[in-house]
C-alpha cells in the first residue's frame, strides 16, 4: 500500500520535472541582468522618474517585450541566485516574481509586458497539468532551479512563437 501511495505522488504533475519539449527556434542572447537599483533609484517614485526622463535627466532602459523578459529573468536568477518563498532572501536571492519585480523596479519590463509573461508562464504549467499560480508552484518544497529555468525558457519560446 505505501509502495502504491509513493508511485501515485512521483506520478503527479506537481512533483516531477517538466518533460522536455520538441525542437526549439533559436534564441537571441539573453539580455544582462540589471545591476541592484541605487538607494535613490529606489526612493523616486515611478511619476517622478518619468518626469526626468522628460527633462533628460534620467534614462530608462528600453523595455522588454515578454518574451525578452522572460529570458532576462533566468539571467537574474543565474547571476543573484534562486529561492523558495520570499521574493528578496536575507542574501539577495530571488524567486521568479522578485525577478520579476526586480526587473519591472527598474524599467526593464511594463507592467503590460510583465502580465503577459505571467500569462505564458501560467499557460505553460497548464499544459503540464498544474493549475497553481507560478509562484506557488515556485515555492514548492521539491522545487529544483532547473525546473524553474524549463519554465522560463519555454515560457519565453511560447511568447516569442505568439510575436511578443
Amino acid at each position: 500500500m505505501a509502495t502504491q501511495e509513493r508511485a501515485t505522488r512521483a506520478e503527479s504533475p506537481l512533483r516531477r520535472p517538466l518533460a522536455p519539449a520538441g525542437p526549439l527556434i533559436a534564441v537571441p542572447a539573453p539580455p544582462a541582468a540589471p545591476d541592484w537599483p541605487t538607494w535613490g533609484q529606489r526612493m523616486l517614485p515611478t511619476p517622478l522618474r518619468g518626469l526626468l526622463v522628460d527633462l533628460g535627466m534620467w534614462h530608462n532602459p528600453q523595455p522588454l517585450p515578454p518574451s525578452g523578459h522572460l529570458t532576462q529573468t533566468i539571467t537574474v536568477l543565474e547571476r543573484y541566485g534562486w529561492c523558495r518563498s520570499l521574493d528578496y532572501s536575507p542574501t539577495g536571492r530571488m524567486c521568479i516574481r522578485g525577478a520579476q519585480n526586480l526587473l519591472e523596479k527598474t524599467g526593464h519590463v511594463t507592467p503590460h509586458a510583465r502580465a503577459r509573461a505571467v500569462d505564458h508562464m501560467q499557460n505553460v504549467l497548464a499544459r503540464h497539468g498544474v493549475t497553481m499560480p507560478f509562484h506557488a508552484w515556485n515555492d514548492l518544497p521539491h522545487q529544483q532551479f532547473s525546473n524553474i529555468h524549463t519554465l522560463l525558457t519555454r515560457a519565453a519560446y511560447t511568447a516569442r512563437a505568439n510575436g511578443e
